[in-house]
């Protein structure tokens, strides 16, 4: 942080200053933690191999079951308050840390959750974190305030019910399903730590409302949970907000699904990443061809990799450091 050389009349202000003369809201960082994984259960996204044997791999979200108030037994993100002295980042790195094992995972910003009463506890604002990880590398270690932790195939639906366009504004309103499902034991280390991994099938949903407004071209976007079974606070919404964020970025620019990777892949698992993160499928020529800058070939191959073996590639960091 740069020196900042204050004049004496702003001394003399300062010490006048009182900072508790106006009301303060505690801070916070949540992760929405997603990871490709084979479908049933607590083993990630995978060997290389599983990659092109087992097609069942769905995008997965890291949920908490809390073991306290408020919205105890409910599912939430992981997350937690700021410590003094800490930026927002440096809380969600340290909470990922504690809560995964993981300290160099995909962490990026993408929304900040303010409204009032999101939290019974009190003000509280959430600086809200899109968090991607290798499935390979995971280990679940639940916090102090949380009992289970489980992986969510997440599934959304959007339906459309109005749309007024006029000349200068517009209003778009579209309904998202959120659909949550946690089957299986999730993690085995959790029970070496004393704490219990979830064992049966377990089904979380949510109704969320999207009102877009447009006025000279310039957009505001407002949600509204409807209906919510099972996830705690408001993080329902912050969820479908990090799945939008996630699968924009993907669009954009792509580069965020190497984070879901290993460290070599193939090709056919590299695809098969990006059609489960957008949600489509893709002709393999022209994925290939639009990736071929992006990645580079290795002089090793997929083991066990089914009929036929296939060549591993990593990352072109040329283009990664751009």
């Amino acid at each position: 942080m740069r020196t900042y050389k204050m004049s004496e009349e702003e001394k003399a202000y300062l010490e006048k200053y009182n900072i508790e003369d106006f009301e303060r809201p505690s801070v916070a960082a949540d992760m929405a933690v997603f990871a490709i994984m084979k479908e049933g259960g607590g083993e990630a996204g995978g060997r290389l191999e599983n990659y092109r044997k087992d097609p069942e791999q769905k995008l997965k979200l890291l949920l908490i079951k809390r073991g306290s108030y408020p919205y105890k037994n409910e599912w939430a993100l992981p997350g937690g308050f700021c410590r003094k002295g800490e930026s927002t980042l440096e809380t969600a790195r340290r909470e990922l840390c504690e809560e995964t094992g993981i300290k160099d995972a995909y962490l990026r910003p993408f929304d900040i959750f303010s409204e009032p009463g999101r939290d019974p506890r009190g003000w509280i604002i959430s600086h809200a974190f899109l968090t991607l990880v290798n499935g390979e590398n995971y280990r679940v270690h639940a916090g102090s305030d949380a009992w289970e932790a489980g992986w969510f195939s997440i599934s959304i639906e959007k339906k459309e019910l109005c749309r007024e366009i006029e000349e200068e504004k517009a209003h778009i309103r579209n309904c998202y399903y959120l659909k949550l499902i946690c089957e299986g034991k999730q993690d085995p280390g959790l029970e070496k730590k004393g704490l219990e991994a979830d064992q049966k099938r377990t089904e979380l949903g949510a109704e969320i409302i999207e009102d877009r407004y447009f006025h000279n071209y310039h957009e505001t976007i407002d949600y509204e949970i409807v209906r919510s079974e099972g996830i705690g606070f408001d993080h329902a919404k912050v969820i479908l907000c990090a799945f939008l964020a996630l699968q924009k970025e993907v669009n954009e620019n792509g580069r965020p699904v190497f984070d879901l990777m290993p460290e070599r892949f193939t090709l056919t698992a590299l695809q098969k990443a990006f059609e489960i993160v957008q949600g489509k499928k893709l002709l393999v020529a022209n994925f290939r061809r639009k990736i071929a800058d992006y990645v580079i070939e290795t002089d090793e191959i997929a083991e066990g990799a089914g009929h036929r073996p296939a060549k591993l590639f990593r990352r072109n960091l040329e283009r990664f450091y751009e």
